[in-house]
């Protein structure tokens, strides 16, 4: 089980220089032609889709054998996207609470809710999919 969830935690990583590059692509190249909210709902679906694929490409070699573990690898990943989101984007960032906690607010049309859900599925979806953890 170390060896998963160390495996886990590369790809991880290798998620959190996809979301970094996904933000500067957002803020170089979407947020000027789209304004912000636009740009904003567009970087998150992409975000989400660069999970997907990142899931589906790496969940043999992560290798969880049954759906625990598949959730297990969910749960890291959900527990250090939550972690890094909250603590870099408060402590290094500087952002308020409020601010953070508002990117989860759907009513005002806020997509970002769905990186972290799409975050914990996706390794269960991913070896289900690829016939690496049974059903």
């Amino acid at each position: 089980m170390v060896g998963l969830l160390l495996r886990a935690t590369a790809v991880w990583l290798l998620l959190v220089v996809a979301a970094s590059a996904n933000g500067a692509l957002r803020e170089a190249l979407l947020v000027p032609r789209l304004g912000h909210e636009p740009a904003h709902r567009i970087s998150t679906l992409m975000l989400c889709a660069v999970i997907a694929l990142v899931a589906w490409a790496t969940v043999r070699w992560i290798g969880p054998p049954s759906r625990r573990a598949a959730l297990a690898v969910g749960a890291l990943w959900l527990g250090l996207l939550l972690a890094f989101e909250f603590l870099v984007g408060h402590h290094l960032a500087g952002r308020t609470w409020a601010d953070l906690l508002g990117e989860y607010d759907v009513r005002r049309g806020r997509l970002w809710v769905l990186v972290p859900i799409l975050t914990a599925l996706a390794p269960l979806w991913a070896g289900r999919a690829r016939g690496v953890t049974p059903p």
